[in-house]
């Protein structure tokens, strides 16, 4: 069997390659005559999977997407067709949850603020949503919970998102991009001109989809001065980016939240674990077989040093994503193609790990709470 296969999938190797012949090829690269006589196609969110991609394509029965979110893939599509599929729901979800809390952990200190004091707005509470919530609400933060189609299905705790608005110091997107049509509750421009008019003052944080905020009435109100300062990892009409909008964030990354080793890894085997159960062949590969060891001495933290310094030390240890932000805002000063300044940066990502692969010693009872609220391995009692 054949698989054509992003290059940029981690472990794709030690993962399928006893299994299939590899074809590895940029994801942004695939065409239709790739895909002549394949049987199976394994994707990131690069790829938009849909009938020119498939054409008269008779081969293929198997495609995966080692990603959450699967708008860039025609469902209806391969259902016509009779091929598989299968994604990766939640395979990256803790490594957008490390990044949004390192984020907020710089925000708050550059403010002189707590996190604990801030009302956080979390609009969508799946995978990544959901996850944040609970390490939030662990640590001690006020929070607005906003899901419409979950309380639709009866969940309680929400919200509905005027209040939200009103109340929420910082407000955090993880909602997953769909349209009229597709939903009875679209969020494709979900934050338009009337919601972003009312959050100046206010924090944005959008690790979710780019379109789910409209990027032109941001730009707008961002010239007129009544713009929420904003902290952006995702943009409208991605992999073009609009470098007047990056200079006006806070922190601009380039769609890397969910780019940890662990996450994008998690994606390849939840694949692998999908094309074995579709074959009939054997799973004899896992994950932790594979990751190495964090090539960082067990940290040592000081008594003196209060819970939520603590954890912010750690988080920046681990990940600092001003560093994702430097780099993207340096490769744009140097070339005009923003689309090839976003794909390289991707793919050229340096390792990151989790939050939970960091070992951590804490020198009192408040500082471990505190740490493992937020995420991380707390290796001893001081």
């Amino acid at each position: 069997m054949r698989l054509v296969v992003d290059e940029n999938l981690p472990y794709v190797r030690e993962f399928f390659g006893r299994h299939a012949e590899l074809q590895l090829m940029p994801g942004t690269a695939i065409t239709a005559r790739d895909l002549e006589g394949a049987d199976g196609l394994l994707v990131r969110s690069v790829t938009r999977v849909d009938a020119a991609l498939l054409q008269n394509n008779t081969s293929l029965r198997f495609v995966g997407t080692a990603t959450i979110g699967t708008d860039h893939v025609d469902q209806s599509c391969l259902a016509e067709r009779g091929i598989h599929f299968a994604s990766a729901p939640g395979c990256n979800a803790d490594s957008v949850v490390d990044y949004v809390i390192s984020s907020l952990l710089w925000l708050v200190a550059e403010q002189g603020l707590q996190l604990r004091d801030q009302c956080i707005g979390i609009v969508g509470v799946g995978q990544v949503g959901g996850r944040l919530a609970r390490r939030l609400q662990a640590y001690g933060c006020q929070l607005l919970l906003n899901d419409p189609p979950r309380a639709v299905a009866g969940d309680t705790g929400l919200v509905d998102l005027d209040a939200l608005l009103e109340a929420a110091d910082i407000i955090c997107l993880h909602t997953p991009l769909t349209r009229a049509g597709e939903s009875s509750q679209p969020t494709f421009h979900l934050f338009d001109e009337g919601v972003l008019s009312r959050l100046a003052g206010k924090v944005l944080l959008n690790a979710g989809r780019g379109a789910v905020v409209d990027q032109q009435a941001l730009l707008r109100l961002l010239q007129q001065g009544q713009a929420p300062a904003l902290l952006l990892d995702v943009f409208e009409g991605e992999p073009l980016l609009d470098a007047s909008l990056i200079d006006q964030c806070l922190l601009a990354t380039p769609h890397i939240a969910g780019y940890s080793l662990e996450g994008k890894s998690r994606g390849t085997e939840m694949l692998y674990q999908a094309w074995c159960a579709f074959t009939g062949q054997t799973v004899c590969q896992s994950l932790p077989q594979l990751l190495p060891a964090v090539a960082i001495d067990q940290l040592h933290l000081d008594v003196a040093c209060s819970p939520e310094e603590a954890c912010r030390r750690v988080a920046h240890l681990c990940y600092q994503p001003l560093m994702d932000g430097w780099r993207l805002r340096q490769a744009l000063k140097h070339s005009k193609d923003s689309a090839a300044v976003y794909q390289q940066l991707r793919k050229d990502y340096p390792v990151r790990r989790e939050f939970a692969s960091l070992p951590v010693k804490a020198a009192s009872e408040q500082q471990a709470s505190a740490l493992r609220a937020l995420g991380f391995a707390v290796t001893n009692e001081w």
